[in-house]
């Protein structure tokens, strides 16, 4: 049942025709990533590049890349898991249907991992500047282990129980990093290796950590997951792959995966940081230089044979969506228990993920009320963004259910419809300021800094949408160019931004002061003014991408007819948002021309990817 290590999940793969090798020499600089991204997109096989330029090892893309492989890699124990899920929800259905529930306490043994004397991952080491030398994008600052498990333990109760794996960022050349003694370790705010390095500060204790890479599917899979508190992922990943993870531990070192592909192991310096970056991120933008935890590297192990699993980022949909897929399928049922009242979450991968979430939830404070409105609504807003990393939210629009009950989260143009349908921006918007906010989101204030609205919807229906441009439209001098993304949703093309960072800009209040009530742009409720409007309105992921990655709420919200009333904001006309490109925007990631050209003739007759790509 499930994989024992990466070498057995390859040849299944092979065998049932979802991986292809590729003999030729690939370059690790660009390349590897340029074919990984464009595979994907076509919806392709896992990669086997057996020829690596510069590099002994074999490396291995794209193997999450379609949401049914990910599925046929876990088909195994998707059932078990859905009953322990169903138990959790409903710990009477095992009572009433106990045939059903036979296979999960035996699924739970394996949450537990075993430790053993000795495994693969000990019979080799290397160095760093041996390992596969990854740059996905450009202008990125040098090579990245871009689907890394790094593991942490708590410093005063040691040991599994008490530990964190988590998939952060791992820098192991370039910058100032001393080559082959250094690494830089990425990790954002809210993530459980925070809890563990401060922990280990504040005690004066040296706090090691060890980059896991490769080995089982699970761990992978485990390293991304939002799991409560108290279960770790090692043990998720037993459970996921169908068998408790055998551990090995080196005298004086962190517990290690047994059949992991490679380990590094070491311990961050307490008194030093080094700059880190750039890096092509998840949200379709370089993540900036900043200064991030140095790890000190002790060993580098590698079993024999040793694969290397990698991935690029970039503007979504990547092969980090189905991460996403994959993880909702998992624990999507499992929202209502750990927030009681919320139906439903989606986290909208076309807009970077944290930026935009989406939420039903109930509205049941006055049931009895001639006509709802959002009360509950606004408890359970509060509550999503204290969880986990939901906290990390910018915009979340909530909306009840009472109103529609088979509204689906997941259906984005029919929840902006419901939404834009019933929202009183006089009433709606409840804004958080001076707030933290995901550490790659380059909108608000500072690093790690910005705001949140939260948009609360409930009621009937108050305004019929618009599906077209009125004729008798005007817009102000330099706004130019109007389009239709949405019903009631407009996109107008403005000028470019000068405004200062956390200024409000003239242009935008101009434009807002320049309307009055009886204007026919507020027939739309939502007016967006971005640079270019005919990408913005071509597609919904181009409207998603733009509106959400590049606004900061508390500066880029405007309206028509804005006043503030007891220090709360709204407006009689229609909401605006600037989403235009500003001064202390990170660049968008941009593909190196003659490295796509390369490809190009990796997909034309006669080549290794004709018919893929």
């Amino acid at each position: 049942m499930g994989y024992r290590n990466l070498a057995a999940c390859i040849r299944d793969l092979e065998k049932n025709g979802e991986l292809l090798r590729i003999d030729r020499e690939v370059d690790p600089c660009l390349e590897a990533g340029a074919i990984q991204r464009r595979v994907y997109q076509a919806g392709g096989p896992a990669l086997l590049f057996t020829r690596v330029k510069g590099c002994s090892f074999p490396m291995l893309a794209n193997l999450f890349g379609t949401l049914d492989r990910t599925r046929f890699l876990f088909r195994d124990t998707l059932e078990t898991i859905a009953r322990l899920s169903e138990l959790k929800i409903n710990p009477m259905a095992c009572l009433n249907h106990p045939l059903a529930y036979l296979g999960a306490p035996r699924g739970a043994l394996h949450l537990l991992p075993k430790r053993v004397k000795r495994g693969p991952i000990l019979q080799h080491t290397t160095t760093l500047d041996r390992l596969p030398q990854l740059k996905s994008w450009p202008d990125d600052g040098g090579a990245f282990i871009t689907l890394p498990q790094v593991y942490s333990e708590s410093v005063l109760r040691p040991g599994v129980r008490r530990s964190n794996l988590g998939m952060y960022r791992v820098q192991i050349s370039g910058n100032a990093y001393r080559p082959n003694a250094e690494v830089g370790i990425h990790y954002q705010i809210h993530r459980g290796i925070g809890v563990h390095h401060a922990e280990a500060l504040e005690a004066g204790l040296p706090f090691r950590v060890s980059i896991f890479v490769g080995g089982p599917p699970a761990l992978t899979v485990a390293a991304v997951m939002p799991l409560p508190e108290g279960l770790p992922e090692l043990s998720f990943a037993g459970l996921l792959g169908g068998h408790r993870i055998p551990l090995v531990a080196p005298p004086g070192m962190l517990p290690m995966p047994a059949e992991a592909d490679f380990v590094i192991c070491g311990i961050v310096d307490p008194a030093r940081t080094l700059p880190e970056g750039p890096f092509g991120d998840h949200l379709g933008y370089y993540s900036l230089v900043h200064d991030f935890p140095v790890l000190q590297v002790e060993q580098v192990f590698h079993r024999p044979g040793a694969v290397w699993p990698f991935t690029t980022v970039g503007r979504p949909p990547q092969e980090d969506t189905s991460f996403g897929a994959f993880i909702h399928e998992i624990t999507g049922d499992l929202i209502p228990t750990v927030l009681p009242g919320v139906h439903a979450v989606h986290a909208v991968d076309a807009a970077g993920v944290h930026p935009l979430l989406l939420a039903i939830g109930s509205e049941r404070y006055v049931p009895y009320a001639a006509e709802r409105r959002p009360q509950e609504l606004l408890t359970l807003g509060n509550a999503i963004l204290g969880q986990g990393q939901l906290s990390l939210a910018k915009y979340l629009f909530i909306v009840a259910r009472e109103d529609n009950p088979r509204l689906d989260v997941h259906d984005i143009p029919a929840f902006f419809r419901h939404l834009l349908e019933r929202a009183d921006w006089r009433r709606d918007l409840h804004f958080q300021t001076c707030t933290t906010v995901d550490t790659l989101d380059y909108s608000g204030s500072g690093l790690n800094e910005g705001s949140k609205v939260v948009v609360a919807a409930a009621g009937p229906v108050r305004r019929p949408l618009p599906t077209e441009i009125p004729g008798d439209l005007r817009l102000p001098s330099g706004f130019t160019a109007p389009q239709l993304a949405l019903p009631g949703v407009l996109v107008v093309q403005g000028p470019p931004c000068t405004a200062a960072r956390g200024r409000s800009d003239q242009a935008m209040e101009e434009f807002c002061a320049s309307f009055g009530p009886q204007d026919p742009i507020n027939a739309f409720p939502l007016v967006v003014v971005v640079d270019d409007s005919l990408f913005v309105a071509r597609t919904l992921n181009n409207f998603l991408w733009t509106v959400f990655t590049r606004s900061d709420p508390a500066a880029d919200i405007y309206g028509i007819g804005a006043a503030n009333r007891c220090k709360h904001w709204g407006c009689t006309g229609a909401l605006v948002i600037d989403a235009r490109r500003k001064g202390h925007h990170a660049p968008p990631l941009i593909d190196d021309p003659g490295v796509e050209k390369r490809v190009d003739a990796l997909g034309a007759p006669g080549g290794v990817l004709h018919g893929i790509i």
